[in-house]
Protein backbone atom coordinates (compact mmCIF):
# COMPACT_ATOMS: atom_id res chain seq x y z
CA UNK A 1 0.00 0.00 0.00
CA UNK A 2 1.36 3.40 -0.98
CA UNK A 3 2.21 5.32 2.19
CA UNK A 4 1.28 8.90 3.02
CA UNK A 5 4.86 10.09 2.48
CA UNK A 6 4.89 8.83 -1.10
CA UNK A 7 1.33 10.06 -1.74
CA UNK A 8 2.26 13.63 -0.79
CA UNK A 9 5.46 13.42 -2.86
CA UNK A 10 3.42 12.23 -5.84
CA UNK A 11 1.06 15.16 -5.42
CA UNK A 12 4.00 17.56 -5.28
CA UNK A 13 5.55 16.16 -8.46
CA UNK A 14 2.25 16.33 -10.32
CA UNK A 15 1.45 19.90 -9.24
CA UNK A 16 -1.50 18.63 -7.18
CA UNK A 17 -2.33 18.64 -3.49
CA UNK A 18 -3.82 16.31 -0.89
CA UNK A 19 -6.68 17.93 1.04
CA UNK A 20 -6.78 16.95 4.72
CA UNK A 21 -10.35 17.30 5.97
CA UNK A 22 -10.64 17.81 9.72
CA UNK A 23 -13.58 16.05 11.39
CA UNK A 24 -14.46 17.72 14.72
CA UNK A 25 -17.68 15.67 14.82
CA UNK A 26 -17.56 11.92 14.28
CA UNK A 27 -20.58 11.79 11.90
CA UNK A 28 -18.53 13.93 9.48
CA UNK A 29 -16.20 11.02 8.72
CA UNK A 30 -18.64 9.11 6.49
CA UNK A 31 -19.59 12.03 4.19
CA UNK A 32 -15.96 13.11 3.80
CA UNK A 33 -15.03 9.59 2.69
CA UNK A 34 -18.03 9.33 0.37
CA UNK A 35 -17.33 12.70 -1.24
CA UNK A 36 -13.74 11.65 -1.87
CA UNK A 37 -14.82 8.34 -3.41
CA UNK A 38 -17.52 9.93 -5.57
CA UNK A 39 -15.08 12.48 -6.99
CA UNK A 40 -12.41 9.80 -7.61
CA UNK A 41 -9.91 11.85 -5.65
CA UNK A 42 -7.70 11.26 -2.63
CA UNK A 43 -7.79 12.91 0.79
CA UNK A 44 -6.76 12.55 4.41
CA UNK A 45 -9.29 12.27 7.21
CA UNK A 46 -7.62 14.44 9.83
CA UNK A 47 -8.13 14.85 13.54
CA UNK A 48 -6.35 17.21 15.90
CA UNK A 49 -6.14 17.43 19.66
CA UNK A 50 -8.18 20.64 19.77
CA UNK A 51 -11.13 18.82 18.20
CA UNK A 52 -11.26 16.31 21.06
CA UNK A 53 -11.54 19.00 23.73
CA UNK A 54 -13.27 21.93 22.01
CA UNK A 55 -15.62 19.87 19.83
CA UNK A 56 -16.87 16.25 19.81
CA UNK A 57 -14.28 14.13 18.01
CA UNK A 58 -13.53 12.37 21.33
CA UNK A 59 -10.01 11.17 20.53
CA UNK A 60 -7.73 9.16 18.30
CA UNK A 61 -9.41 5.82 18.88
CA UNK A 62 -12.90 7.26 18.37
CA UNK A 63 -12.01 8.73 14.98
CA UNK A 64 -10.42 5.45 13.93
CA UNK A 65 -13.55 3.54 14.93
CA UNK A 66 -15.75 6.03 13.06
CA UNK A 67 -13.68 5.44 9.93
CA UNK A 68 -13.62 1.64 10.04
CA UNK A 69 -17.11 1.02 8.56
CA UNK A 70 -16.33 3.44 5.71
CA UNK A 71 -12.62 2.81 5.26
CA UNK A 72 -11.48 3.04 1.65
CA UNK A 73 -7.65 3.10 1.80
CA UNK A 74 -7.38 3.66 -1.94
CA UNK A 75 -9.21 6.96 -1.40
CA UNK A 76 -8.57 8.14 2.17
CA UNK A 77 -6.00 7.73 4.92
CA UNK A 78 -5.87 8.84 8.55
CA UNK A 79 -3.72 11.79 9.54
CA UNK A 80 -3.07 13.05 13.06
CA UNK A 81 -3.16 16.82 12.77
CA UNK A 82 -1.95 19.44 15.30
CA UNK A 83 -0.51 17.87 18.41
CA UNK A 84 0.80 21.00 20.14
CA UNK A 85 3.69 21.19 22.55
CA UNK A 86 1.98 24.25 24.03
CA UNK A 87 -1.72 24.42 23.25
CA UNK A 88 -4.03 27.33 22.42
CA UNK A 89 -4.66 27.83 26.16
CA UNK A 90 -0.89 28.05 26.83
CA UNK A 91 -0.82 24.66 28.57
CA UNK A 92 1.99 22.16 28.11
CA UNK A 93 0.93 18.95 26.37
CA UNK A 94 2.34 15.43 26.72
CA UNK A 95 2.76 15.32 22.98
CA UNK A 96 4.94 12.22 22.91
CA UNK A 97 2.18 10.17 24.54
CA UNK A 98 -0.34 11.33 21.93
CA UNK A 99 2.02 10.53 19.06
CA UNK A 100 2.80 7.09 20.48
CA UNK A 101 -0.91 6.37 20.78
CA UNK A 102 -1.43 7.33 17.14
CA UNK A 103 1.45 5.08 16.12
CA UNK A 104 0.02 2.17 18.09
CA UNK A 105 -3.41 2.67 16.50
CA UNK A 106 -1.94 2.67 13.00
CA UNK A 107 -2.37 6.29 11.94
CA UNK A 108 -0.75 6.84 8.55
CA UNK A 109 0.96 10.18 9.30
CA UNK A 110 1.19 12.62 12.18
CA UNK A 111 2.02 16.21 13.03
CA UNK A 112 3.74 17.95 15.89
CA UNK A 113 3.06 21.67 16.33
CA UNK A 114 5.97 23.31 18.13
CA UNK A 115 5.29 26.72 16.62
CA UNK A 116 4.80 28.37 20.03
CA UNK A 117 8.33 27.36 21.04
CA UNK A 118 11.66 28.98 20.32
CA UNK A 119 13.38 27.74 17.17
CA UNK A 120 15.78 25.52 19.12
CA UNK A 121 13.00 24.03 21.25
CA UNK A 122 10.84 23.45 18.19
CA UNK A 123 13.69 21.62 16.46
CA UNK A 124 14.31 19.43 19.51
CA UNK A 125 10.65 18.54 20.03
CA UNK A 126 10.14 17.87 16.32
CA UNK A 127 13.20 15.64 16.23
CA UNK A 128 11.62 13.57 19.00
CA UNK A 129 8.30 13.43 17.10
CA UNK A 130 10.09 12.38 13.92
CA UNK A 131 11.74 9.52 15.79
CA UNK A 132 8.34 8.29 17.01
CA UNK A 133 6.73 8.61 13.57
CA UNK A 134 9.59 7.04 11.65
CA UNK A 135 9.75 4.26 14.22
CA UNK A 136 6.19 3.44 13.18
CA UNK A 137 7.06 3.78 9.49
CA UNK A 138 5.04 6.95 8.88
CA UNK A 139 5.92 10.56 7.97
CA UNK A 140 5.95 13.47 10.40
CA UNK A 141 4.76 16.99 9.67
CA UNK A 142 5.95 20.03 11.62
CA UNK A 143 5.15 23.73 11.73
CA UNK A 144 7.33 26.81 11.64
CA UNK A 145 5.89 30.29 11.92
CA UNK A 146 2.58 31.34 13.43
CA UNK A 147 -0.62 30.35 11.64
CA UNK A 148 -2.92 32.33 13.93
CA UNK A 149 -6.60 31.77 14.66
CA UNK A 150 -6.89 29.12 17.37
CA UNK A 151 -6.17 31.52 20.20
CA UNK A 152 -8.92 32.70 22.55
CA UNK A 153 -10.82 35.84 21.58
CA UNK A 154 -11.21 37.63 18.24
CA UNK A 155 -8.53 37.13 15.62
CA UNK A 156 -6.26 40.13 14.90
CA UNK A 157 -7.07 42.34 11.88
CA UNK A 158 -6.09 40.34 8.81
CA UNK A 159 -4.77 43.18 6.66
CA UNK A 160 -2.48 44.22 9.48
CA UNK A 161 -1.13 40.67 9.72
CA UNK A 162 -0.56 40.30 6.01
CA UNK A 163 1.05 43.69 5.46
CA UNK A 164 3.44 43.25 8.37
CA UNK A 165 4.28 39.62 7.63
CA UNK A 166 3.70 38.92 11.30
CA UNK A 167 4.19 35.25 12.03
CA UNK A 168 5.40 34.39 8.52
CA UNK A 169 7.82 31.45 8.39
CA UNK A 170 11.39 32.72 8.18
CA UNK A 171 13.25 31.34 5.16
CA UNK A 172 16.65 30.79 6.79
CA UNK A 173 15.06 29.34 9.91
CA UNK A 174 13.06 26.99 7.72
CA UNK A 175 16.19 25.82 5.94
CA UNK A 176 17.85 25.02 9.26
CA UNK A 177 14.69 23.57 10.78
CA UNK A 178 14.16 20.93 8.09
CA UNK A 179 17.79 19.79 8.17
CA UNK A 180 18.06 19.57 11.95
CA UNK A 181 14.59 18.23 12.76
CA UNK A 182 14.31 15.70 9.94
CA UNK A 183 10.62 16.47 9.36
CA UNK A 184 9.02 15.14 6.18
CA UNK A 185 6.55 17.97 5.56
CA UNK A 186 6.55 21.54 6.79
CA UNK A 187 3.49 23.66 7.55
CA UNK A 188 4.29 27.26 6.67
CA UNK A 189 2.77 30.64 7.44
CA UNK A 190 2.48 32.83 4.34
CA UNK A 191 -0.73 34.76 5.01
CA UNK A 192 -2.99 31.82 5.89
CA UNK A 193 -4.94 31.78 9.17
CA UNK A 194 -6.80 29.12 11.11
CA UNK A 195 -10.53 29.35 11.64
CA UNK A 196 -11.36 30.77 15.07
CA UNK A 197 -12.61 28.12 17.49
CA UNK A 198 -13.51 30.14 20.58
CA UNK A 199 -16.86 31.65 21.56
CA UNK A 200 -19.00 33.40 18.95
CA UNK A 201 -16.00 33.69 16.62
CA UNK A 202 -16.18 30.01 15.70
CA UNK A 203 -19.43 30.58 13.77
CA UNK A 204 -18.27 33.61 11.82
CA UNK A 205 -17.23 33.49 8.18
CA UNK A 206 -13.49 33.34 7.80
CA UNK A 207 -11.60 36.25 6.33
CA UNK A 208 -10.71 35.87 2.64
CA UNK A 209 -7.02 35.34 3.16
CA UNK A 210 -4.31 35.87 0.58
CA UNK A 211 -0.96 34.14 0.25
CA UNK A 212 2.47 35.66 -0.29
CA UNK A 213 3.48 33.49 -3.24
CA UNK A 214 6.97 34.96 -3.56
CA UNK A 215 7.66 34.07 0.06
CA UNK A 216 6.30 30.58 -0.58
CA UNK A 217 8.75 30.10 -3.45
CA UNK A 218 11.65 31.10 -1.22
CA UNK A 219 10.53 28.61 1.44
CA UNK A 220 10.14 25.86 -1.14
CA UNK A 221 13.60 26.43 -2.54
CA UNK A 222 15.18 26.63 0.93
CA UNK A 223 13.59 23.51 2.40
CA UNK A 224 13.25 21.01 -0.44
CA UNK A 225 10.35 19.21 1.26
CA UNK A 226 6.61 19.18 0.56
CA UNK A 227 4.99 22.21 2.16
CA UNK A 228 1.61 22.32 3.88
CA UNK A 229 -1.02 25.03 4.01
CA UNK A 230 -3.04 25.11 7.23
CA UNK A 231 -6.19 27.19 7.43
CA UNK A 232 -7.16 26.34 3.87
CA UNK A 233 -10.80 27.36 4.31
CA UNK A 234 -11.50 30.84 3.00
CA UNK A 235 -8.21 31.46 1.21
CA UNK A 236 -8.94 33.08 -2.13
CA UNK A 237 -9.03 30.28 -4.69
CA UNK A 238 -6.64 31.88 -7.17
CA UNK A 239 -3.97 31.99 -4.47
CA UNK A 240 -4.50 28.38 -3.44
CA UNK A 241 -4.25 27.06 -7.00
CA UNK A 242 -1.04 29.01 -7.58
CA UNK A 243 0.37 27.90 -4.23
CA UNK A 244 -0.24 24.25 -5.14
CA UNK A 245 1.92 24.73 -8.22
CA UNK A 246 4.62 26.28 -6.03
CA UNK A 247 5.06 23.50 -3.48
CA UNK A 248 1.91 23.24 -1.33
CA UNK A 249 1.35 19.47 -1.49
CA UNK A 250 -1.16 19.23 1.36
CA UNK A 251 -3.92 21.65 2.37
CA UNK A 252 -5.83 21.42 5.66
CA UNK A 253 -9.56 22.21 5.53
CA UNK A 254 -11.62 22.48 8.69
CA UNK A 255 -13.83 25.54 9.07
CA UNK A 256 -15.53 25.23 5.68
CA UNK A 257 -16.97 21.76 6.24
CA UNK A 258 -17.42 22.16 10.01
CA UNK A 259 -19.62 25.22 9.65
CA UNK A 260 -21.67 23.52 6.92
CA UNK A 261 -22.27 20.58 9.25
CA UNK A 262 -23.05 22.74 12.30
CA UNK A 263 -25.38 25.08 10.43
CA UNK A 264 -27.46 22.22 9.01
CA UNK A 265 -27.58 20.50 12.39
CA UNK A 266 -28.80 23.67 14.11
CA UNK A 267 -31.48 24.40 11.53
CA UNK A 268 -32.81 20.85 11.11
CA UNK A 269 -31.70 18.99 14.27
CA UNK A 270 -31.02 16.11 11.91
CA UNK A 271 -27.61 14.42 11.85
CA UNK A 272 -28.43 13.05 8.40
CA UNK A 273 -29.11 16.56 7.08
CA UNK A 274 -25.85 17.75 8.63
CA UNK A 275 -24.00 14.86 7.00
CA UNK A 276 -25.59 15.72 3.66
CA UNK A 277 -24.41 19.32 4.03
CA UNK A 278 -20.91 18.13 4.87
CA UNK A 279 -20.93 15.82 1.84
CA UNK A 280 -22.08 18.60 -0.50
CA UNK A 281 -19.49 21.08 0.75
CA UNK A 282 -16.66 18.55 0.63
CA UNK A 283 -17.61 17.49 -2.90
CA UNK A 284 -17.71 21.10 -4.10
CA UNK A 285 -14.35 21.84 -2.55
CA UNK A 286 -12.75 18.85 -4.27
CA UNK A 287 -14.38 19.51 -7.65
CA UNK A 288 -14.55 23.28 -7.90
CA UNK A 289 -12.14 24.80 -5.39
CA UNK A 290 -9.17 22.43 -5.65
CA UNK A 291 -10.01 20.94 -9.08
CA UNK A 292 -8.97 17.48 -7.90
CA UNK A 293 -11.76 15.26 -9.26
CA UNK A 294 -10.30 12.27 -11.09
CA UNK A 295 -6.75 12.71 -9.75
CA UNK A 296 -6.69 9.74 -7.35
CA UNK A 297 -4.57 7.39 -9.47
CA UNK A 298 -2.02 10.11 -10.12
CA UNK A 299 -1.64 10.81 -6.41
CA UNK A 300 -1.38 7.12 -5.62
CA UNK A 301 1.25 6.73 -8.31
CA UNK A 302 -0.91 4.33 -10.34
CA UNK A 303 -1.56 6.58 -13.34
Amino acid sequence: MTGNAEIVKNALKAGLTVPAFNVPYLPMVAPVVQATVDTDSFSFVATSRIEWYKFEAKGLAAVLEALKPHDRPDYVRLHLDHVPVIDEDNQRVDYAAVLREAAALGYHSMMLDGSRLSLEENIAATREAVAIAHGAGVPCEAELGAVLGHEAGPPPPYEELFASGRGFSDVEEARRFVVESGCDWLSVAIGNVHGAISGVWRDQKKVEARLNLDHLERLRDATGVPLVLHGGSGVQREYVLKAIKKGIAKVNVGTEIRQAYESALRSTRSVQAAQDACYDRTSRLIREYFELAGTRKTVLGAA
